[in-house]
């Protein structure tokens, strides 16, 4: 690997952490007093799912864990739960990374959206079993839908504007 490709990574690296962190600053702001009657996406975890399988080296699990772990204290979430689930379906979305590459983007969608069902049910199915009050069912799958329906958007985003494309067979499975 080349000095320039390594820069490049760690830029890359870089450019994710700041972009949650943006995220997670924006969602603080006290910009409304009133509770939202709506759930919006969580764009950490769809951003993170998106660069998992189109350029799995940008995201290593580490960073993920963190940033994710960062989210859940500053929103006042379980600490850890989240994070570890997340963790875990994006190194199974780094998984099945090549077997997606040459498909289209429906069946990438359609396992993304299966991957963040499989995480909110164990969410709520872990907190419902060590008694931790949680939102209402319908805020929880709210959020999941939304972010599942903005899943395209962030693809397109991190795409066109931020070079995130899709590894090419040639370059291998992307990771060091």
């Amino acid at each position: 690997m080349t000095e320039e490709s390594r820069a490049h990574l760690w830029a890359m690296r870089g450019l994710f952490a700041a972009l949650c962190l943006g995220v997670i600053f924006w969602r603080i702001l006290p910009l409304d007093t009133l509770p939202a009657g709506w759930a919006g996406p969580d764009l950490i975890v769809a951003l993170a799912f998106a660069w998992a399988l189109r350029r799995p080296s940008f995201v290593p699990a580490l960073l993920v864990a963190v940033v994710v772990l960062l989210a859940d204290l500053m929103f006042q979430r379980p600490p850890g739960l989240w994070a570890a689930l997340v963790v875990l379906a994006c190194e199974a979305l780094k998984a099945r990374a090549p077997g997606l590459r040459d498909m289209g983007f429906g069946p990438e969608w359609l396992t993304v959206g299966v991957a963040l069902l499989a995480i909110t049910l164990a969410y709520r199915l872990s907190l419902a079993i060590l008694l931790i009050p949680q939102a209402p069912l319908g805020l929880s799958l709210m959020q999941m839908a939304m972010t599942v329906l903005c899943y395209p958007l962030v693809v397109l985003v991190s795409s066109l504007a931020l070079g995130v494309r899709k590894a090419k067979p040639s370059e291998g499975r992307g990771r060091i």
